[in-house]
């Protein structure tokens, strides 16, 4: 027996033992470590009886602890690591799809929408924004027009706003590559509200990046004008109402060493400008 066999019947050994409590932790441990090695993991937990059933118990079962400051290290553990199985199923192109369509991405919102500040609840929170930007990473059309439907945009931003710095990077991510999907262009263009929500967003992004000086930060929130601009109605409003630090180019110390970065912010100011 080869040792690729081996190795998969110590998988299969390990889902057995997810389906007995008294050996789910430890499974649940065992897998998480196998999910970046293994390429068809997500095919064989999606396909093995009663294990997807047993992941949501794994993440229902934290939510009475969402508003509570303790949350024992044990609970913590199994519930991050049921995430990052989810992750390994909702980013593998042979269960993306089945994942969407059966909506468990809805279990982990609550993750997204509690106001508490706990570091074992951010540390929820940023598995979940890992998940979901691991989701949408090849800007796949299903997952973007998902996440649309759910009507979670609201969400994002306000992680944008007021969440750590991992989190604000994973969610200006996702709304990034909603914006890179014609559809997410469209659905956030159409209504003048929608628009200014993520544009205020945006901005106040935009404001901090003298103190926070952060490169990813910066990076994205250009190319999400760019794209914004890719749309004639909001050009038209940009070109009247560009923020400050782009006018003042204080922005340009922050992607000095950012090639790609400095082009695209040059082809925003380029299709903004009065003749064009």
């Amino acid at each position: 027996m080869n040792q690729n066999n081996t190795q998969y019947e110590k998988i299969f050994q390990n889902i057995l033992e997810l389906l007995d409590p008294a050996s789910r932790e430890q499974a649940l441990a065992e897998l998480n470590k196998k999910k970046d090695t293994y390429e068809d993991l997500a095919p064989i937990l999606w396909n093995s009886f009663g294990v997807m059933t047993i992941l949501l118990q794994e993440i229902v079962s934290i939510y009475p602890y969402l508003f509570s400051p303790n949350i024992t290290t044990q609970l913590l553990n199994r519930t991050g690591c049921a995430i990052n199985l989810l992750q390994c199923i909702a980013s593998h192109n042979d269960t993306r799809s089945l994942f969407l369509r059966t909506h468990i991405l809805y279990f982990l919102y609550p993750f997204l929408k509690t106001n508490n500040r706990n570091r074992s609840i951010e540390y929820l929170r940023k598995a979940t924004l890992f998940l979901i930007s691991s989701m949408v990473k090849n800007d796949n059309k299903d997952a973007i027009e998902f996440l649309i439907s759910s009507e979670i945009i609201p969400l994002f931003l306000r992680i944008i706003e007021v969440g750590t710095d991992a989190e604000k990077n994973f969610a200006i991510i996702i709304i990034y590559k909603i914006l890179c999907c014609d559809s997410g262009l469209i659905y956030i263009c159409q209504s003048i509200n929608r628009f200014r929500a993520v544009e205020i967003t945006l901005k106040m992004v935009l404001d901090s990046l003298p103190t926070t000086q952060s490169l990813p930060m910066a990076k994205y929130v250009i190319r999400c004008y760019a794209r914004l601009a890719e749309n004639q109605k909001i050009r038209e409003i940009l070109s009247k109402y560009l923020p400050g630090i782009f006018n003042d180019m204080s922005i340009l110390h922050i992607i000095k060493d950012d090639n790609n970065t400095k082009r695209c912010l040059s082809s925003l100011l380029i299709s903004l400008s009065p003749n064009q």
